[in-house]
């Protein structure tokens, strides 16, 4: 069996704790800022005449209704809609009076929903979106855990590193061009400066195939740069959607690990580090 197919046979299922899907310190932050709020608009819910006490409510607190998007799960204020008369307009610009309230309320859907009070409570409700919202950011959290793992293996064999290492800081480095390039990991020996990037992917895509190509046309590059030398730590079974690519960067890369042939890596270095 080829190194490669090692490689593959040696991905992860996943790097997911059960802490991965969720941020609720970041889903409670978000719902704090708006809870005020939130529960100022719960006067209009179970409102037979919906139109009369937005009015009302308008008249007394307009700025309540600067949370509008949120209630149809939308985070951007300023997203683009089609409106009633076929002009695009922002979100944001229904808060400009009463009657956009209500326009706004009528054409997302939420007027029946208010009405027939299925709703009985908004903060609740936006904090079930927000935990709804936040599982977009799963694909990045899978990458700071990765990153994570990867800097507690280098802290318990007992490497020094430094982390979020700009291009521009390294003599030599140049040959990347004018494009500034953050590396993940920088560790130095007594023989090598190497550059680390890390990744895991759980899911496939066309992007694998763009970071492959991308990372082997960085390692050209600084490897020919005394003493840098390009290192990729990456793992997940996302790998297996775009084997093709991974496997022109593993041959073209002298130094791709995965989570468990980072073993090899570390031995380098200590050795690297021994006292001669």
């Amino acid at each position: 069996m080829s190194d490669f197919n090692n490689f593959l046979n040696e991905l992860s299922e996943t790097n997911a704790t059960l802490g991965f899907f969720t941020d609720f310190n970041k889903v409670n932050s978000n719902v704090a800022k708006i809870e005020v709020k939130l529960n100022t608009l719960n006067y209009l819910l179970g409102k037979s005449n919906l139109k009369e006490s937005i009015r009302e409510l308008y008249q007394q607190n307009q700025s309540v209704f600067s949370v509008l998007n949120i209630l149809v799960a939308v985070r951007e204020s300023n997203r683009l809609v089609n409106s009633r008369d076929n002009g695009t307009v922002k979100i944001s610009s229904y808060a400009s009076s009463a009657e956009k309230v209500y326009e706004y309320i009528c054409d997302s859907g939420l007027a029946e929903v208010f009405k027939n009070k299925e709703i009985t409570n908004l903060v609740d409700y936006v904090y079930g979106i927000e935990v709804g919202l936040d599982t977009n950011a799963r694909k990045n959290r899978g990458g700071n855990i990765m990153g994570k793992e990867i800097s507690d293996i280098f802290k318990h064999n007992s490497i020094d590193f430094e982390m979020e290492v700009s291009s521009s800081t390294l003599p030599g480095l140049s040959v990347l061009g004018k494009d500034i390039k953050r590396f993940d990991f920088l560790i130095r020996t007594s023989i090598k400066t190497y550059l680390i990037e890390v990744n895991y992917y759980n899911g496939g895509g066309s992007k694998l195939n763009e970071v492959a190509r991308s990372y082997t046309d960085v390692a050209a590059k600084v490897n020919k740069v005394n003493p840098y030398e390009f290192v990729w730590i990456t793992d997940g079974q996302g790998w297996h959607t775009a084997k093709n690519k991974l496997e022109e960067a593993y041959n073209s890369i002298e130094k791709v690990y995965n989570l468990t042939s980072i073993a090899k890596f570390i031995e380098i270095i200590k050795n690297e580090q021994s006292p001669t």
